[in-house]
């Protein structure tokens, strides 16, 4: 069942609300995602807002530039981003979510280094 979480970067500039539920939970091991390393959790479009901080986010695009990663310009945490293999929806980094334990939370392994 889905629950409202609210996030933050480490510096608390860029905040967030997101309704995700854990069974969504996955790793990544494309080029970017193995070397960020988090827990990420999907969102249906609609169920994240940007709190604040728009100014302070950085957006970066590699490869096919479909992908969108977005990052804390003064901390440099990793908040969330819209993947290359589903535009429409969006992925947080559970270790910005406020009273979440992300190392408890099991994720499946999607293999996005192979599409």
């Amino acid at each position: 069942m889905s629950q409202e979480y609210i996030g933050r970067c480490h510096c608390g500039n860029v905040q967030f609300t997101v309704r995700t539920d854990f069974s969504s939970a996955s790793r990544c091991n494309c080029s970017i995602c193995k070397r960020k390393g988090t827990v990420m959790l999907a969102g249906e479009e609609g169920s994240f807002q940007l709190l604040n901080g728009a100014d302070k986010l950085s957006k970066y695009q590699f490869g096919t530039e479909i992908a969108e990663h977005y990052f804390c310009t003064n901390c440099g945490i990793y908040t969330h981003h819209k993947p290359r293999s589903n535009p429409k929806i969006f992925r947080v980094n559970a270790g910005c979510l406020d009273g979440v334990d992300s190392f408890s939370i099991k994720a499946a392994m999607f293999d996005g280094a192979n599409i």
